[in-house]
């Protein structure tokens, strides 16, 4: 099986979607999530094009296919609210500045928060949120945008995959929507991991195996249910390891890319210094071998 892995990784002014790429190489990861700026504001450089075709063509010399690599959308984006028109609006806007950024740097998936409706209610928010993307969504773009399953924390939109349904049918030009996966997110939310079988049954009955775009692989601090999401590490929470090989490895799932957004690890001598972890869970899930003491051997010295 060619395993399809990779995680969150820096895109920095200087260099761009290069130094993503070689930070990927770094994890021995064979693909890749970022933002193009920070996730919580919507402060942008200009995308440099000799930087971009560079990073394609170390890419190419490292088997990533640019397919499977992600663009986020920053956090500050919400669809779902429109009690404030010039929020609205300006989520809007700045969601297509996003996808064009994605067209210059040769990406084809951008993943999006549906929105939290902030007391407008479920129905009314998902509505905002259709409404919105028929705005958004030109006929022809070549970027698709992937709702992401949410844990159901305060007002978020699209916590199940009921309500994912409804958005992609209010949709005018739904084949450019897909969906991102998100195992806490989907966790906190109340379904099973552990009856992974049956989720992706379900999934597939609802929505459809073809609209499935990316998988977020995170753990989980809270039981299931709590609709809290709180990342943790791989086999540190309540999903467990163990579900997350039978989730990656899974044989629908071979094509879909898997990313990691677990935390970053605190060194022991320094407590402002954090560290990713993804090279040594990407090793693990390579491996298919939970290494108990994996967050201390990060920590120490």
């Amino acid at each position: 099986m060619n395993l399809i892995i990779g995680s969150h990784v820096s895109f920095t002014k200087e260099s761009q979607l290069l130094g993503s790429v070689k930070e990927t190489i770094s994890y021995g990861a064979n693909t890749f999530m970022f933002y193009t700026g920070a996730p919580q504001n919507t402060k942008r450089d200009n995308i440099d094009p000799l930087v971009t075709k560079e990073a394609h063509e170390v890419m190419k010399q490292n088997n990533i296919d640019i397919k499977n690599v992600v663009v986020h959308a920053p956090y500050i984006i919400n669809l779902a609210n429109s009690l404030k028109p010039a929020s609205y609006n300006f989520s809007i806007s700045f969601l297509k500045q996003e996808i064009k950024r994605c067209e210059q740097l040769g990406i084809q998936k951008i993943i999006i928060h549906p929105g939290n409706h902030v007391g407008v209610g479920v129905d009314k928010g998902i509505q905002n949120i259709i409404d919105a993307l028929n705005l958004i969504i030109e006929k022809d773009q070549s970027v698709y945008i992937c709702l992401e399953t949410m844990s159901g924390k305060g007002s978020e939109c699209g916590s199940s995959f009921n309500e994912l349904k409804k958005i992609i049918d209010g949709v005018e030009y739904n084949d450019k929507l897909l969906i991102c996966l998100d195992t806490c997110h989907m966790h906190d939310a109340g379904y099973d991991m552990s009856n992974f079988e049956d989720v992706i049954k379900e999934f597939d009955k609802v929505i459809g195996l073809d609209k499935l775009g990316c998988i977020h692989i995170n753990d989980s601090k809270n039981v299931r249910g709590s609709k809290k999401d709180r990342h943790t590490n791989i086999g540190f929470g309540y999903i467990g390891f163990d579900n997350f090989i039978k989730i990656i490895y899974h044989p629908l799932l071979t094509r879909i890319p898997k990313i990691l957004e677990t935390p970053y690890i605190t060194k022991e001598e320094d407590d402002k210094k954090t560290f990713p972890p993804y090279k040594w869970e990407i090793k693990m899930i390579k491996d298919k071998k939970f290494n108990k003491d994996l967050i201390d051997h990060i920590r120490k010295p």
